[in-house]
């Protein structure tokens, strides 16, 4: 028979897996934001996300082209068929990256403008946006856990564990927010550096 406390200890344990995985999600998604925050350099990832009419479905561009980034100011291009070209043009202009591109009837070419120091502050007001989401996350992770683990309090749990795992749970939020910080401060330099 399993007994209670092994119970009770296996429930806390899936609350911290769980709130890990969350603040573990919101370290990604905080990522995954800051690559589409372009610092000047051309990069192909700058084009993520971007869908393309494709035989009649939405299809992503990196599935029907090879991007590349020749130069730091280019992103090329060169789609797997050339009578998709209009389709990529079109797609690129609909996502409104500020991007015009330019083709010569096989290769797509975006080139990169320079970034004027106004639109640099912009950008890293929008990187610091993306870190304050995050840390809205985290957060919000925090505070299921502790309502999880007041839960488990009122079910038996003892007081002592679940003061543990509080501070556990407090560990975790502070450490993802340092990660938070890093990625901000990574990309604000990224940004600022001409």
């Amino acid at each position: 028979m399993v007994n209670q406390s092994n119970l009770m200890q296996e429930e806390v344990d899936f609350v911290l897996e769980h709130t890990k995985e969350m603040m573990n999600g919101a370290i990604e998604h905080l990522e995954k934001e800051l690559v589409h925050i372009r610092a000047g350099k051309a990069s192909p990832s700058m084009l993520d996300g971007i869908l393309v009419e494709y035989y009649g479905s939405m299809t992503g561009l990196s599935k029907v082209a090879n991007i590349s980034s020749p130069d730091a100011r280019t992103v090329a291009i060169q789609p797997w068929e050339k009578g998709i070209i209009p389709a990529i043009e079109k797609a690129i202009m609909n996502a409104n990256l500020g991007f015009n591109p330019d083709n010569n009837g096989e290769i797509i070419r975006i080139n990169i403008p320079v970034l004027t120091e106004e639109r640099r502050r912009d950008l890293v007001k929008q990187a610091h946006q993306e870190g304050e989401h995050a840390k809205v996350s985290l957060r919000a992770a925090r505070k299921d856990a502790n309502n999880s683990l007041k839960k488990l309090l009122k079910d038996g749990l003892s007081e002592d564990l679940e003061k543990d795992a509080e501070t556990e749970v407090q560990s975790m939020t502070d450490n993802f927010g340092k990660k938070v910080e890093s990625l901000i401060l990574v990309k604000e330099k990224d940004i600022m550096t001409i």
